[in-house]
């Protein structure tokens, strides 16, 4: 039998492990990708493995998240990311230069490589025949020093695609059919590999956009091969030399099998405030809108920003709409530039803003109270824009242009015009000379640390007994978002864990920090089915565990928060059904006793509640990842690890 890419690219960097579905397995890493609002910790986390240099083939630390300099937190944090460049190797790219899932797959994607970042939509470079993952900053930290990433072999569904995309409907809409089909939880343990006949009628840039939302289900990666479309966009970027076919066996077998036909594809919208929640534009057109928003990680291509200033010219946007364009780099914006398609959109009315990540992440670009912002971004967790009760929409450049035209939400089949033409440029400007390269020969350099820089706290070992009561009980879909949020007044604080603990659980329930200090001591969260789903950000498990969370229970658990709560010595473990959950209640007493033994010796752990019931829960952890939990989280147990020089 044939083998299909996904498993092609995890044998050729399998340094250990059975390639079943559910097995641990360890990877070697190629590349790694740091962004400023993780990569602060990460580095702080690298400074304490005491290494000279990074051990990986290329890393990358991109700014472009916390790019609002209110006051000194933001700057200080990018000299210290800078020098952090400078001492141990890594490529620097400072504020302006772009989102870095855009600029690393224009600089430095290579098919067929490994690439791990700190940021859970690191899995768009799978768009270039990559294995790309998002994973926590410690992991990635780890991978930077030259050891292998574990994980746990996810099973491969293959999906055939056909067709050809009709006009007014995008990659977006691709995606978006793909989340209404799968949800937020559908694709957890999973790798979405697609293939087939549609792939010849999908540029470089708009299988991005599909691998990019692929996090969104949950899915550990997605994959698609390196084929002329790949070729031709990195001869695009001047890396012609970089390309490498990568391309499933004929009669390639998969765990699972589904098929998309391009040309059945209408423009879907995923309404709030889930990216799951997804129907056809038709189904909520009529809408009236506040804000139309072009631009993130998830649509970073030129064509996301050249079909809408075509769409745009010589109309103008309503007085009441905010049309904001966010170019995803400097590449894009002097593209836009000199063709001309920046002054349509600015002459229609378009506000223009910094390259970089901006409103997605909530760093401003917040809506008005009460309105309607459709957004050409990644999630719309409930406040994730600034705004407390927004109403954010996921959806296409054509129908957040069309529906910003019209005031309301607007199917863009809709407009009074041919669709228009756009066709890739055959050479766009090299971003690479914008950035910091590594120093050739290595420099003492000092890191510079401003005041908002603190220590990574210290975490003591699994004790034989926790006891403490349920300081929060959640429900199903909890976000990293909604653990520790991100924002204009948070962001700032990544580097300081004693500050941003301030807002652990603030979304959900305002007073947990102050009953977490107050307790002083052992405490546990419960929640529902896919507990922790969205960003990789580890703070959603270091700030709980400062504040004295000990073990999480849920129904179940993203991939990526599951193991951020094990390297930071947080047990994760399951409720057998949710109706186990539901005898539980906030405010309950529970102890676990015997603990390291139970999870080594089985699955199974006894939990008894202060009622005196007892109820049985399990765990997923390998072995491996047991012992972390036990040594109270990874830094532990490999600091006394020899990592060499």
């Amino acid at each position: 039998m044939g083998k299909n890419l996904a498993h092609k690219l995890i044998e050729q960097h399998l340094v250990s492990g059975t390639m079943q579905p559910g097995e641990e397995i360890l990877l070697k890493i190629d590349q790694t990708l740091t962004q400023d609002a993780t990569g602060t910790m990460v580095m702080l986390e690298f400074e304490a493995l005491g290494l000279p240099k990074v051990k990986t083939e290329l890393s990358a630390q991109y700014v472009d998240h916390n790019l609002i300099q209110a006051d000194f937190k933001n700057a200080d944090d990018h000299l210290f990311l800078r020098s952090a460049c400078r001492k141990w190797g890594l490529w620097f790219s400072r504020p302006g230069n772009g989102i870095s899932h855009a600029v690393h797959m224009a600089c430095f994607g290579i098919p067929g490589k490994t690439l791990l970042g700190s940021d859970s939509h690191t899995c768009a470079a799978g768009s270039l025949g990559m294995l790309a993952m998002g994973a926590g900053g410690l992991q990635v930290a780890l991978a930077m020093a030259g050891l292998p990433f574990s994980l746990t072999m996810p099973e491969v569904i293959g999906v055939e695609v056909t067709g050809k995309l009709s006009p007014w409907v995008s990659a977006k809409d691709v995606i978006l059919e793909m989340l209404r089909r799968y949800d937020v939880k559908g694709g957890v343990n999973k790798i979405f590999e697609y293939y087939g006949p549609g792939l010849d009628n999908l540029s470089a840039m708009d299988r991005h956009v599909i691998a990019n939302m692929g996090q969104e289900m949950g899915a550990t990666a997605s994959v698609f091969p390196a084929d002329d479309k790949v070729r031709e966009f990195l001869q695009q970027q001047g890396r012609a030399r970089d390309f490498v076919a990568q391309h499933a066996d004929d009669g390639a077998t998969y765990d699972a099998q589904d098929s998309i036909d391009l040309s059945q594809i209408e423009p879907m919208i995923a309404c709030p405030s889930s990216p799951g929640n997804v129907v056809r534009v038709r189904e909520v057109a009529g809408k009236p809108i506040y804000q139309s928003y072009i631009g993130s990680s998830a649509n970073p291509g030129l064509r996301d920003f050249v079909i809408p200033a075509r769409m745009v010219e010589g109309r103008e946007v309503p007085q009441e709409i905010s049309l904001d364009i966010n170019p995803s780099s400097r590449q894009l914006l002097e593209a836009l530039s000199s063709s001309g398609d920046l002054n349509r959109l600015l002459q229609a009315g378009a506000r223009l803003h910094q390259t970089g990540c901006n409103g997605c992440i909530g760093m401003g670009q917040a809506p008005a109270s009460g309105r309607i912002s459709l957004r050409t971004v990644p999630r719309n967790f409930p406040g994730r824009s600034g705004t407390k009760e927004d109403q954010v929409y996921l959806c296409s450049p054509e129908t957040a242009t069309a529906s910003a035209l019209f005031g309301k939400i607007t199917d863009p089949r809709d407009m009074d015009m041919d669709y228009p033409a756009f066709s890739e440029p055959e050479t766009l400007q090299d971003m690479r000379p914008m950035l910091l390269a590594p120093q050739e020969i290595p420099v003492a350099v000092e890191l510079e640390k401003g005041p908002n820089i603190q220590p990574l706290p210290e975490f003591e070992a699994l004790p034989e007994a926790l006891s403490g009561p349920i300081l929060l009980k959640a429900g199903d879909n909890v976000s990293t978002d909604e653990i520790l949020p991100a924002g204009t007044d948070i962001l700032p604080l990544r580097s300081n864990i004693p500050a941003i603990s301030h807002y652990t659980f603030c979304r959900i329930d305002d007073t947990f920090y102050q009953r977490a200090k107050q307790l002083d001591g052992d405490s546990f969260v419960i929640g529902g089915e896919n507990y922790g789903q969205g960003s990789s950000r580890e703070h959603a498990a270091i700030a709980p565990r400062y504040l004295g969370v000990r073990a999480v229970i849920a129904v179940s658990m993203a991939r990526i928060h599951r193991r951020n709560l094990i390297n930071f010595g947080i047990v994760p473990l399951l409720f057998r059904s949710a109706d186990d959950l539901a005898q539980l209640e906030q405010g309950d007493t529970l102890s676990l006793t015997d603990l390291p033994n139970q999870l080594k010796n089985g699955r199974a752990v006894t939990v008894t509640t202060g009622a005196g019931k007892t109820l049985e829960v399990t765990h997923n952890m390998s072995a491996e990842e047991v012992a972390t939990v036990i040594a109270g989280g990874l830094i532990n147990k490999v600091r006394e690890q020899d990592l060499g020089d």
